[in-house]
Order: structure tokens, then C-alpha cells, then sequence
């Protein structure tokens, strides 16, 4: 492999993608980027890449990239980091598969079921799982700032630790924190459950998650957004991972639960995601196509399969595309058409 390491392919250079590039190539790794335009690629080349913020700074002033086309007819990689939305990743990884040197590893970093879908399509020996906490945002094109100290958490598919996945973390570690699970389908799923309810409530009542909880109707949505999500999580099989709370509710199974110890819960999650303003509210600001279908579309379609009762949550997805296609706008009241499902529940 030479003391360069793992050849890597980063495909889309948004915030996330553009961050850990800018961090990978100023520590000296073997980097290219792909680019969805040949005029993102050539903006890129002549700019470089710039990261300010948490981390420090880092350039990189000479930067190899090109459309992911073009790289048909290049070298093979080791390693291809994809960091575009979900709906992006499903569309372009069947391509990238033909990009991977023999052993070489498909790294996706996006929320939901992507990982899962890929190693379906693709299969497990080519992919790994991963997601990430570390905040940061484009400024434009070429310029990031990294909001956080976070970390990719990356893992098997199948559960445990495996020597290909030491081995990624070890070399993207030479960037940013890389952690290793275990339990990453366990992980994913915690981090899909706040998804669900925290990011995408949030995002539908244009409020933070503090603001829609000082509602009745909020809290009540809320409550069985998550435990729907969590049922589902469970009839899948898989063993939700603690992040940073606990992702099973304190009397989960029992008929009584108390309110001091439910409200405790809650409160933990309101100190760490409370007046984060959701993503999604900001791709509907800026009128993008969500990542709707692989949150709260992929449980409840995991939830049909599986039998277990899923109507808010599809209801969820039904209003984010009534608002991607301009039918309704976000706002609090959409707190209250869900509110009707939970009182019919």
C-alpha cells in the first residue's frame, strides 16, 4: 500500500465531505474527489479546499477531483468515502462499486437504512456501515467550518469488530476521530430514532425540538413518533446503542411508566438536541428534496413488513412531501394533524 496509505475516493464534497478531504489531504493521505458537475470540479480546482473552526484550520491548495464518471478510467481505491444525501448515495454507489480495487471498501455516511440498502445491493464484503456526529457547514463551494470536536462512528453490518474496519479507522483517523462499534446497526438505529422524532418534527412544525415540546400536542407526537420508531427497531432484531442518551425509555414494556423518570428521559434528549435548528427544516428552506424516505418512510416500511403499527410515522412522510412539493408549508399546526392519528391510536 506504500506510506501513503489507502488510496481514497471522497464522493460528494458538501459539508461533511468537503471537511474531512480538506483534513485528509493537509495530513498527507492519497486523496481524490468526485463531484456531481465537471463545474463543481473545476471550481474546486482552482479554489482548494479550506477548513476553519473546531480542529483548527487546514488547506489544501492543490486538490485532485473530477465527476464521478470521469473516474471510470482511472486507478482503483481502497477505500471510497461516500458523503452525498441518501438519495444521492442509492443512485451513484452501483458505480462506485466498479471503482473499488480488489478488497477495496464502500464507506457511506448518511442517516437511516442507506448502509443496509447498499450491502443489500452491492453486498456486505463491500460495505460498511457508518454515520457520523461531526457538525459542519459549506460556507461555499471549497470553504467549511467544522462546528464540533465529533466523530464518524463506523462498524459491520453483521455486528462486531472486524480487521478491515480497524484498518479504515486507523487510516481516516489521520484526519478526524474515527471510532469503531460493535454494535453499529444498533447505533444507527438510536441515531435514526432522534432522526424520526427530534430532526423531522422539528423540521415539520418549524420549530426546535425545545419549542414543539412546550406543547401538548408536541410532547403527545413526539411520544409516539419514538416509540413507534423503537418498535420497530426491535422487531428487526436489532439492540439500540446508547449515544448520547439511553435510547430505550425508562419503563419500556412495563403498563405503568413513571412520569418523573419518563420526563427525566426527555429532558436528557432536549439537552442535547433541543435547539438544534433540523436540518431537514433547512433543505425545505432552501427547496430541496429531504432524506424523508430513508428516516421516517424507512421505518415505516420496515414496520409494514414486520406488522408492527407505524401510522404516525407514515403520516410523517406523507407531510414532508406535501411540503417538498409546495402543497402545505412547515408550520406548528402540523403538529396537529398528527396529534388527530395519536387520539384515533
Amino acid at each position: 500500500m506504500g506510506s501513503r496509505g489507502m488510496p481514497l475516493l471522497v464522493v460528494g464534497v458538501g459539508a461533511l465531505g468537503g471537511t474531512i478531504a480538506a483534513r485528509a489531504i493537509n495530513a498527507g493521505m492519497t486523496v481524490r474527489l468526485a463531484t456531481r458537475s465537471s463545474e463543481s470540479a473545476e471550481v474546486l480546482r482552482r479554489s482548494g479546499l479550506r477548513v476553519s473552526g473546531i480542529g483548527g484550520n487546514a488547506r489544501a491548495t492543490l486538490v485532485e477531483v473530477a465527476t464521478v464518471m470521469e473516474y471510470e478510467r482511472s486507478d482503483k481505491f481502497d477505500l471510497i468515502l461516500l458523503t452525498t444525501k441518501a438519495q444521492d448515495a442509492l443512485e451513484v454507489a452501483p458505480m462506485l462499486s466498479s471503482l473499488l480495487a480488489p478488497g477495496g471498501i464502500l464507506l457511506p455516511i448518511q442517516n437511516g437504512g442507506v448502509a443496509r440498502m447498499l450491502a443489500e445491493c452491492l453486498g456486505e464484503d463491500k460495505v460498511l456501515g457508518g454515520f457520523s456526529n461531526l457538525g459542519a457547514t459549506m460556507i461555499e463551494l471549497g470553504v467549511y467550518e467544522q462546528k464540533n470536536a465529533g466523530h464518524l462512528l463506523i462498524g459491520e453490518l453483521a455486528g462486531g469488530i472486524s480487521q478491515r474496519g480497524d484498518r479504515v479507522a486507523e487510516e481516516l483517523g489521520r484526519a478526524i476521530e474515527v471510532r469503531v462499534s460493535p454494535n453499529l446497526t444498533g447505533a444507527i438505529w438510536s441515531k435514526l430514532l432522534i432522526n424520526c422524532s427530534v430532526t423531522t418534527l422539528g423540521a415539520l412544525s418549524a420549530r426546535t425540538m425545545r419549542q414543539y415540546m412546550e406543547t401538548t400536542v408536541g410532547r403527545k407526537v413526539f411520544l409516539y413518533t419514538y416509540m413507534e420508531a423503537l418498535s420497530v427497531a426491535l422487531a428487526s432484531g436489532a439492540r439500540p446503542e446508547r449515544l448520547a442518551v439511553d435510547p430505550i425509555p425508562p419503563g419500556w414494556g412495563r403498563i405503568n411508566i413513571s412520569e418523573q423518570e419518563y420526563q427525566a428521559w426527555v429532558d436528557d434528549i432536549i439537552a442535547f438536541y433541543g435547539d438544534i435548528k433540523p436540518s431537514m427544516l433547512q433543505d425545505f428552506e432552501r427547496g430541496r428534496k429531504t432524506e424523508i424516505d430513508y428516516i421516517n418512510g424507512y421505518v415505516a416500511r420496515l414496520g409494514r413488513e414486520f406488522g408492527v403499527p407505524v401510522n404516525v410515522n407514515s403520516a410523517i412522510t406523507e407531510l414532508v412531501h406535501k411540503i417538498e412539493q409546495g402543497q402545505i408549508r412547515p408550520a406548528p399546526e402540523r403538529m396537529n394533524d398528527l396529534a388527530q392519528l395519536t387520539d384515533a391510536g
